[in-house]
């Protein structure tokens, strides 16, 4: 199935707002850090995690993700067995943090275990302690989704279900698992949230479902505290979502606003906000969760940043296993956009740079940090680098549903690496329309007047002219700012 840029920013968003919501909720769970409202990655929790990484929630997430980057259907047996390999390997490399009903499946099913073998394990289990339906195979599903989208919704339950069984014995954890699959599917082909009728019929015991959701649309979310079985987690979730309203200004900020709540809940806050933020991702896109999140994510199936790895087999997986172009080049070739490299100091704020790709090639030593406003390949920075990609494309504005919050964002990014004491460059592909705008706003930030601030940065800058849309994009965050709407919310 062939996705719009926008549809792929809400599928990549799938992976990334899961583990963002697991990494922010980490710190919180069960009470191990006292939450005044608003998270932050403060690592530490019941596995004592790093700022920023995942838990076992993403982690799992990862095994799926991995099997259904190949390509392969993840309802088959090779794709079960690729699924039951990555739990088996992730388990045996000794996680900090592990839930009891996975810990005793994957403990019993062993290192070397087929899909047979650890279905079975957790079949076991069930007849054992009597209760197999935690929120453990919930937590982890939105990957299932991904490999779904362009094909049958019975398949995706099917898929959902098999993937829950793995661990989970009890059939409502698998149909949990496909309600919110089916749910996540929604919201990326859509751009929408669902509503009942989208999703039940696709559903075994489709009225018990829908008085799940109906209970969590009409109950406040401080209902459901008891929220480690995957009923409870998924109306934690839901909740959170449907009771957190939706701004008139920066309408893609109730992602952020959303975490908020579900973290708020309580309890097993890192599963609840990893369920919530898997549809929150698919319903806003990638492009709608912070720079200061996202960059901070990293985990277990990850050599370093975890954010371009999440996005990569986000693509992969919608691409069917192909590896097609960007992310998955190691370098961009902008040369035919410029015919010479751009580098120079913001004309109004010190510590920061402003120019094109082609100055990735000749980057000043002073520099430490980019903030990259164009694709970038996997490899294309020095390593030790600090670097952020933003999604802003040099188009229209139909193409960036997000577009003011994230040009404030990759502003307010810049400034948040210069006052690190870090030396920022920002930059586009030719360094005339999107790295003026955002530059400009970088001004405006630091206390310059709009028009100003843009006649300053466009004399220094070879060829620069803003798109149309991205001008009145700043001109609609004057409004916000002025209003005191446009607040540091995330800082």
């Amino acid at each position: 199935m062939k996705l719009t840029s926008v549809q792929l920013d809400r599928a990549c968003g799938v992976l990334l707002g899961s583990a963002v919501g697991d990494a922010l909720g980490a710190g919180y769970e069960f009470g191990s850090a006292a939450y005044g409202g608003w998270p932050a990655m403060i690592g530490g929790g019941l596995g004592n995690f790093a700022p920023g990484e995942w838990t076992d929630d993403t982690a799992q997430a990862m095994a799926i993700a991995q099997a259904a980057a190949t390509g392969v259907d993840l309802a088959s047996t090779d794709g079960l067995d690729l699924v039951a390999a990555g739990f088996a390997r992730w388990f045996a490399e000794g996680p900090p943090d592990v839930g009891i009903q996975t810990s005793a499946v994957l403990r019993r099913a062993g290192r070397e275990a087929t899909a047979e073998q650890m279905s079975a394990a957790a079949r076991a289990v069930h007849e054992q302690t009597g209760k197999s339906a935690g929120n453990g195979s919930l937590m982890r599903t939105a990957p299932v989704a991904l490999a779904y989208l362009g094909k049958p919704e019975a398949e995706l339950v099917a898929a959902a279900m098999a993937v829950s069984a793995l661990t989970h014995h009890d059939p409502l954890a698998g149909e949990g698992a496909a309600l919110w699959c089916l749910m996540i599917r929604h919201a990326v082909l859509t751009g929408e949230f669902p509503i009942a009728d989208d999703v039940l019929p696709h559903l075994p015991n489709a009225s018990y479902w829908a008085d799940v959701l109906g209970e969590a649309e009409t109950s406040e979310p401080g209902t459901f505290v008891t929220n480690g079985w995957v009923v409870g987690g998924l109306q934690a979730a839901w909740s959170a979502i449907t009771h957190t309203a939706v701004a008139d200004d920066l309408a893609c900020r109730h992602l952020q606003d959303a975490l908020a709540t579900a973290i708020g809940i309580g309890n097993d806050t890192d599963t609840v906000a990893a369920i919530a933020g898997g549809l929150l991702g698919a319903r806003w896109g990638a492009s709608a969760i912070p720079q200061e999140w996202s960059g901070l994510l990293h985990g277990w199936g990850v050599d370093g940043a975890g954010a371009p790895e999440l996005m990569r087999l986000a693509m992969r997986i919608v691409q069917g296993g192909r590896a097609r172009g960007w992310p998955n080049l190691d370098r961009m070739d902008y040369s035919s956009y410029a015919d010479r490299s751009t580098c120079v100091a913001h004309p109004l704020v010190d510590g920061i740079w402003i120019g094109n790709a082609l100055a990735l090639d000749e980057l000043p030593d002073e520099i430490d940090a980019v903030v990259s406003l164009c694709r970038i390949g996997a490899t294309q920075l020095p390593e030790g680098l600090v670097s952020h990609a933003v999604r802003l494309l040099d188009t229209t504005s139909e193409e960036n549903p997000n577009v003011d919050f994230v040009i404030d964002d990759s502003a307010r990014t810049v400034l948040m690496l210069r006052d690190e004491g870090k030396r920022v460059l920002l930059h586009c592909v030719a360094g005339q329309s999107r790295t003026p705008t955002v530059a400009a706003w970088v001004a405006v930030l630091d206390g310059y007047d709009l028009d100003n601030a843009l006649a300053a940065v466009t004399a220094v800058l070879p060829g620069a002219r803003p798109k149309r849309f991205l001008v009145d994009s700043l001109r609609r965050l004057s409004l916000y700012d002025d209003a005191g709407a446009n607040s540091r919310r995330t800082r």
